[in-house]
């Protein structure tokens, strides 16, 4: 407890919680939807990170488990009226399941295959949505009857919350035992298995975790905006985003991916008028960040705080 209190990271992270729950105070709802749906970015980006960061598993298809919570709350919600509660327990359950089935076999093959299954994944997914139309609501998505507030302030604190939580969980994780071992099996996964660590179980442990929780905040996402699409949960330019997200804020510190995805979304929407331009404003930022500062914006920040 004491290290923890000592810690640069533990400080930054009190601070910007404390910061951003007195946002409402001063912003317009309109600036606070933009943070809410950057808080839920966060989640999907930290999430990622715990696989890539410390696993050492690049997972190109983060959007894969966040479809299949989204979706499947959005069916049991649309079609079959199930109040939000149990279609987040749903969803949850069904990215974990999801998880499993695509992590157990997956995480046995080498190199770049890994990445390969994931993306192939997430296209499997895609057709999926469109060839099961009637349920999905194909490539036009489906709108739920239920949403978690139509207030923008109790939007923005579900999302806060959720994102705090989220990253006190992975932080747990990340300090703990397995979040060791994961950066054993990460560095050198040959070493590790000599060691006696099982690898394979610690990475598909550390997968299942990333799954619940981008499937959660997926569902969460949906129940925000009201409705489920490809082109907002799925499509392979949103993990691209999550990917830039999390290097960009800094590799396994967990807290910066969520900086990174804030970054991000804030930047694109304020950058929204210069049109065409806007995307590539900011990938040009990201892209300079990621060469200039390759331990990210968090990383460089407590690396210079060391130095200090």
């Amino acid at each position: 407890m004491h290290s923890l209190v000592r810690s640069r990271l533990f400080w930054i992270s009190i601070g910007a919680a404390v910061v951003a729950s007195l946002l409402p105070l001063w912003l317009s709802a309109y600036l606070l939807s933009v943070l809410t749906g950057a808080y839920y970015f966060g989640v999907f980006a930290m999430s990622w990170d715990l696989l890539f960061g410390f696993a050492g598993e690049v997972n190109f298809g983060p959007t894969f488990l966040i479809g299949l919570g989204a979706y499947s709350a959005a069916i049991l919600n649309n079609q079959y009226h199930l109040p939000i509660p149990l279609c987040l327990v749903a969803a949850a359950c069904t990215a974990l399941f999801g998880g499993v089935l695509l992590a157990v076999p997956a995480l046995r093959l080498r190199g770049p295959y890994f990445g390969l299954v994931t993306l192939v994944a997430v296209l499997l997914l895609q057709n999926a949505i469109v060839i099961f139309a009637k349920f999905t609501g194909g490539e036009i998505g489906m709108t739920v009857f239920d949403v978690l507030s139509i207030d923008a302030t109790t939007n923005y604190y579900y999302a806060l919350g959720f994102l705090v939580v989220s990253a006190v969980l992975l932080t747990r994780i990340a300090n703990s035992a397995i979040g060791l071992i994961l950066q054993a099996s990460g560095q050198d996964p040959v070493e590790a298995a000599v060691l006696g660590f099982n690898v394979t179980k610690h990475k598909v442990a550390a997968f299942c975790i990333s799954a619940l929780l981008s499937g959660l905040a997926g569902a969460m996402l949906i129940f925000y905006m009201g409705a489920a699409s490809v082109d907002t949960v799925i499509d392979i330019s949103i993990g691209v985003q999550i990917i830039i997200a999390a290097i960009l804020g800094g590799r396994r510190t967990i807290v910066g991916a969520a900086i990174g995805a804030v970054f991000l979304i804030v930047a694109t929407e304020f950058l929204r008028p210069l049109g065409q331009l806007n995307t590539f404003v900011v990938s040009a930022v990201a892209l300079a960040v990621i060469l200039l500062l390759p331990d990210g914006i968090l990383g460089f920040a407590l690396r210079a705080g060391t130095r200090e």
